[in-house]
C-alpha cells in the first residue's frame, strides 16, 4: 500500500502559538518539491472571530465553542447556560472538543472539551461538534485532496493521538499511515494509545519518512 495524499495538523505540529517547530517550514517545502498532495488540518484560532463580522449576533440562535480561552469563565458559560436554558432551540456547537492544547509556554493548557461538557451537563444539551475527529471532518479534508475512495493512501501527521489521529480518521480507514509527532499536546503514555502508530520526533521527521516512502514507491 502506497502513500498519495497526506494531512497535517497545524497547532502543535508545524507551530505552537506564533512559534515555529524548528525546520517545519523547510520539511513542508521539500514535501511540496516531491509532489504528494498535502492539505493542513485548520483549528480555530481566536482570531477567527473576524470571520463573524456582519453576522447579527443580538438574537444568538446557537452557542458556538471554539478555543478562546479568554472566554472560559464562569460569567461567560453561564450567559450562554441562561440562553441556552431560555430557548430550546438554542443549538451548542464545538468547534472540537479537544482535551488540552499546548498553550503559549509550550505546557498543556485546558481544552474546550471540558467547558463544552459543562455546558452538556447543565443544560441536558448535546454539543454538535464540527470540527476534528468527526467523520464529516475529515471526508472533506480527502475532498480537498480529491481522495474521498481511498483514504487508506492518505498519510496523517498530528500531535494530538484522539483528535488528530483517532474518532473520524480511523472510521474512514487512516490506519495505515499514522503519523504521531512528540510536539504541542503529545505526552508519552500516547505511544500506546493505538496500534499502528509511526511515532516521530517532530513533523520534519514524519514528513522526510513519507517522502522516502513515497519514492521508493514510485
Amino acid at each position: 500500500m502506497s502513500i498519495r495524499g497526506v494531512l497535517i495538523d497545524l497547532s502543535g505540529t508545524i507551530h505552537i502559538d506564533k512559534k515555529v517547530i524548528p525546520g517545519a517550514i523547510e520539511a513542508i517545502q521539500r514535501l511540496k518539491a516531491s509532489n504528494i498532495p498535502f492539505r493542513p488540518m485548520l483549528l480555530m484560532e481566536d482570531e477567527a472571530m473576524e470571520e463573524f463580522e456582519g453576522i447579527d449576533i443580538y438574537k444568538p440562535n446557537a452557542v458556538v465553542i471554539g478555543l478562546a480561552p479568554s472566554k472560559f469563565n464562569y460569567e461567560k458559560l453561564n450567559q450562554a447556560f441562561r440562553l441556552m436554558i431560555s430557548d430550546p432551540n438554542v443549538a451548542l456547537i464545538a468547534v472540537h472538543k479537544a482535551k488540552y492544547f499546548a498553550d503559549k509556554d509550550e505546557k498543556l493548557s485546558m481544552g474546550p472539551g471540558g467547558f463544552v461538557q459543562a455546558l452538556e451537563f447543565a443544560t441536558g444539551v448535546t454539543a454538535s461538534v464540527v470540527g476534528k475527529p468527526t467523520v464529516e471532518f475529515f471526508q472533506l479534508a480527502l475532498k480537498q485532496l480529491g481522495m474521498e475512495s481511498s483514504p487508506q493512501h492518505v498519510a496523517i501527521i498530528g500531535d494530538d493521538v484522539s483528535n488528530d489521529l483517532g474518532g473520524g480518521a480511523k472510521e474512514l480507514g487512516f490506519f495505515l499511515f499514522i503519523y504521531l509527532v512528540q510536539t504541542g499536546k503529545y505526552r508519552q503514555d500516547d505511544n500506546n494509545a493505538s496500534d499502528g502508530l509511526n511515532v516521530f520526533k517532530s513533523v520534519v521527521e514524519a514528513i522526510d519518512h513519507i517522502i522516502e516512502q513515497y519514492k521508493r514507491d514510485h
